[in-house]
């Protein structure tokens, strides 16, 4: 049964890089045909997709926050990072890690981590 879990610091101040770590369990990151996301949801809004790590290791980005975003990987460690530079207080929101199912015609997140809140203030 593969599980992930978000870590990270729960602020970060405004201007500083956001990091955050999705550690996967039961499976592994570069199992074929999987990508590996993170999605977030700021306070009172919906859920947004921030980009996705693909198993061959190749990054993707959605196109609103692609120029602060990156995304990476450890194999050794069955982990794949969120980099988002340049925070502001609009950066404030629940940061998920999510596996994604990709193939003909089809793409959906199947399984989530439970979350961690990231509060960008000084």
């Amino acid at each position: 049964q593969v599980q992930l879990q978000e870590s990270g610091p729960g602020l970060v101040k405004p201007s500083q890089t956001l990091s955050l770590t999705c550690t996967v369990s039961g499976g592994s990151i570069t199992a074929d045909y999987y990508y590996w996301s993170w999605v977030r949801q700021p306070p009172g809004k919906g859920l947004e997709w921030i980009g996705d790590i693909a198993y061959t290791g190749a990054p993707n980005y959605g196109p609103s926050l692609n120029r602060r975003t990156s995304i990476s990987r450890d194999t050794s460690e069955n982990q794949f990072t969120l980099q988002l530079s340049s925070v502001t207080p609009e950066d404030t929101a629940v940061y998920y890690c999510a596996r994604t199912v990709s193939g003909p015609g089809y793409r959906y997140l199947d399984v989530w981590g439970k979350g961690t809140r990231v509060t960008v203030s000084s």
